[in-house]
């Protein structure tokens, strides 16, 4: 058996059963795959795949415990070649994060700013993408760190480490009615068109859950991904944005309010995650202390070991978040 066989094996799963594109994938030619994937077959002497003709139709229940097991495998592959670059030189390798636009744009910039300063031998990859997207990128290793709001709370493959607590405010034209309002309740909000984020971005839940509540139905317009999407709109008139706070910027924004709507939400939760079990870079703690300064080694280290969200939970009860 050879870890290049288990490599390809994982491929085929990952790219829906397609042998053709495992191979584009892993670079290398169609007839390599399906020789090396027969050859495993042959050692074992089960069958991963049933087939029609040279087409994979559906793994086998034998192949499924196979392909688990060869996973796990590969996950500890990655982690010893991480603990010898660690020996080798500490101030070298790649970090990659996923997370959302909202994340990229306003939050991360001075983190990332500083982590360049302390590591610039260091490559940093940030893809962007849906929360659900994000977990699990970090839950196959495709990256380092998930770094979400919707989604990457309820992933128990996943060590999800609480970052900071934000809230919400309404994006108005200044001559609006509500530009010159204080919001007293979500029923002034639903009375006028809203622009805001698609449901799984950045607290969608929380907002829809909190109308519901309240009796109220918002008549939403328009959905977008991106704040300055809706930003946009709002410039053009079609609705009111409710936005993440921290996404409002004051000099670039100056043509719109900003009402604080904190009172009528409740927080959302950004976290951090990483798969269980992964060997984490000395430069990868440095990352997460300056992207939330209470996730100190020692106390990353302690979640680190735990079985359930609920002992994560635990480590981090009596911790006071920082909230935008």
């Amino acid at each position: 058996m050879k870890l290049q066989q288990l490599r390809y094996l994982i491929a085929i799963e990952k790219n829906n059963l397609s042998i053709s594109a495992a191979a584009e994938k892993m670079c290398t030619s169609q007839p390599g795959v399906s020789k090396q994937i027969r050859q495993l077959e042959d050692e074992l002497g089960v069958k991963l795949f049933n087939r029609n003709g040279k087409q994979l139709t559906h793994i086998t229940t034998e192949g499924r415990h196979i392909i688990d097991r060869a996973k796990a495998i590969m996950r500890e592959v990655g982690n010893i070649v991480g603990l010898a670059s660690e020996f080798r030189d500490d101030q070298i390798g790649t970090l990659k994060l996923a997370t959302t636009h909202t994340q990229a744009r306003d939050l991360l910039p001075p983190v990332i700013r500083q982590f360049r300063q302390r590591y610039p031998q260091v490559n940093l990859q940030i893809q962007q993408g849906r929360p659900e997207e994000i977990a699990s990128m970090a839950a196959s290793g495709e990256v380092d760190f998930a770094i979400a709001t919707e989604a990457i709370g309820e992933r128990d493959d996943l060590i999800m480490l609480p970052c900071y607590h934000w809230n919400r405010c309404v994006l108005v034209r200044k001559e609006h009615p509500l530009a010159s309002r204080e919001l007293t309740s979500l029923a002034q909000i639903a009375e006028y068109p809203i622009v805001t984020y698609v449901f799984g971005f950045t607290g969608r839940s929380q907002f829809d859950s909190s109308f519901a509540e309240a009796g109220q139905r918002p008549n939403i317009v328009l959905t977008a991904v991106d704040s300055d999407v809706i930003k946009t709109y709002v410039r053009l008139e079609l609705g009111i944005g409710i936005v993440a706070r921290m996404a409002h910027n004051e000099v670039e924004d100056a043509d719109l309010v900003a009402l604080d709507a904190g009172h009528l939400f409740p927080d959302s939760s950004t976290k951090i995650g990483f798969r269980r079990g992964k060997f984490l870079r000395g430069y990868a703690y440095q990352f997460m202390e300056l992207f939330a300064p209470h996730l100190t080694p020692r106390t990353v280290d302690a979640a680190a070991v735990t079985k359930t969200r609920e002992e994560v939970e635990d480590i981090f009860s009596a911790v006071e978040l920082p909230v935008y």
